[in-house]
């Protein structure tokens, strides 16, 4: 045991004694590390840098300046080399600092290489796992290294973490001002005011089951199983996502609603021939030639983004939640037509199978699965790969479901990614 683990040891298990015993079973020697030299150095961990290898210290009030002044209580995501703690620590206002753990094992290590004593014994320092929380908490700097080396505990709120921070560059494409948005506004308004707001279906279904069908991988595995009970007359109502709704008809499933929000969706996902007696909800950003060509009962609504700002003003409808993904607005559809039980299919949030989506050829919709990048935790506690937008969209959802604890909601596979408020469909997984 290094001189240094035990004097850090020793605040540790005085100050906070349960976490110091899973510090002690965390396996450090797993960890694969070693010293990057600059003017000054660093611990690399797998080729990522720790820190800066030339001024550690600068590097952190670059960091914690960051952080708004005045704040009396801050939050810090990750360990590092201690450096961003004791700079923050020494903010005269401050009454709290909340470091979280991203990496137990790495941690561990840090204590054994390198004296922490000087935050670790600060009285106003809480020290936690990250994972420990359902959520993150704000205002908080989050290390960019361990966002990356994130252990599989805390991985979940990683994920989160990533989502915040990088909030506002996703949004960029969805600035009001761009001609493109304020050009399929206007042609999308006329078909806006001729049917109906997305309210009327609201509280129709109160306490029925409904099943949300999304396009992931896992779809495929229950197409036999939804066309028998799509065929029964007491049966789930089943709202699709718009790139489902091709796969599932290919299969013989009819479902009842299509949701769809994406400008990007065309003829190829939507084909109207049979839309006859199948209700589409969507969100003016649509194509409307689209809109114009299905068949069936047509519900309009917004989302609460800037993009729809002047529109609810001016032309009230009524909202669906929206996050990045369809999935977001079809479950919120669910849930505001009372829904007592939903069961997400196809929500993977992942590539399981080595595959992007049901029914569609790799990189019809998006990014080839070869170009992952990225992982989330499945439903066996694997890591299975994903992109990085999916895990986002998965945030949100998960939010979402935390916010509808009058609602059971269910996943019916164990191979995506495992969603936080969800249980398991028994009778279809096994």
């Amino acid at each position: 045991m290094s001189e240094f683990f035990q004097g850090n040891a020793e605040v540790i298990q005085k100050r906070w004694p349960a976490l110091f015993a899973r510090l002690q079973s965390e396996d450090s020697s797993a960890i694969e590390a070693g010293l990057t030299e600059g003017l000054g150095t660093t611990l690399s961990i797998n080729g990522i840098q720790l820190t800066s290898r030339h001024d550690r210290v600068r590097e952190a009030r670059i960091q914690a300046e960051s952080l708004p002044a005045g704040k009396p209580q801050l939050h810090v995501y990750g360990t590092g080399l201690g450096d961003l703690p004791s700079v923050l620590l020494e903010r005269n206002g401050l009454e709290r600092l909340y470091v979280h753990i991203l990496n137990g094992a790495l941690f561990a290590l840090v204590l054994q290489l390198l004296d922490q004593r000087q935050w670790l014994q600060d009285a106003r320092v809480e020290l936690l796992y990250a994972g420990d929380l359902p959520d993150i908490c704000t205002p908080f700097f989050a290390l960019p290294a361990e966002m990356l080396l994130a252990d599989d505990f805390n991985a979940k709120i990683r994920d989160r973490l990533v989502s915040e921070v990088h909030l506002s560059f996703n949004n960029r494409e969805f600035d009001p001002q761009l001609p493109f948005i304020q050009q399929r506004l206007r042609d999308c308004l006329p078909v806006l005011l001729a049917d109906d707001d997305v309210a009327q279906l609201f509280g129709t279904c109160a306490g029925r089951e409904i099943y949300v069908l999304g396009t992931g991988p896992t779809l495929e595995q229950h197409f036999e199983r939804l066309a028998a009970i799509r065929q029964q007359s007491d049966r789930p109502l089943f709202i699709c996502v718009d790139t489902a709704y091709r796969p599932l008809r290919e299969h013989g499933i009819v479902p009842d609603f299509v949701v769809s929000i994406d400008q990007r969706i065309s003829f190829r996902h939507l084909p109207c021939e049979a839309s006859d007696g199948i209700a589409l909800v969507y969100l003016p950003m649509s194509d409307p030639d689209v809109l114009r060509a299905w068949k069936g009962k047509r519900y309009g609504g917004y989302s609460l983004s800037p993009v729809y700002a002047a529109l609810r003003e001016q032309y009230p409808r009524a909202l669906l939640h929206v996050g990045g993904s369809v999935i977001h607005p079809a479950v919120d559809l669910a849930v505001k037509m009372g829904a007592g039980r939903i069961t997400l299919f196809g929500a993977d949030f992942a590539f399981p199978m080595n595959k992007t989506h049901a029914g569609w050829n790799d990189g019809d919709l998006g990014p080839s699965v070869n170009q992952a990048r990225h992982w989330v935790l499945d439903g066996f506690g694997q890591r299975v790969s994903t992109q990085l937008n999916f895990r986002g969209y998965l945030c949100v959802l998960e939010r979402y479901i935390a916010s509808q604890p009058q609602v059971a909601f269910y996943n019916s596979s164990r191979s995506g990614a495992l969603i936080a408020g969800t249980r398991f469909n028994q009778e279809f997984v096994q």
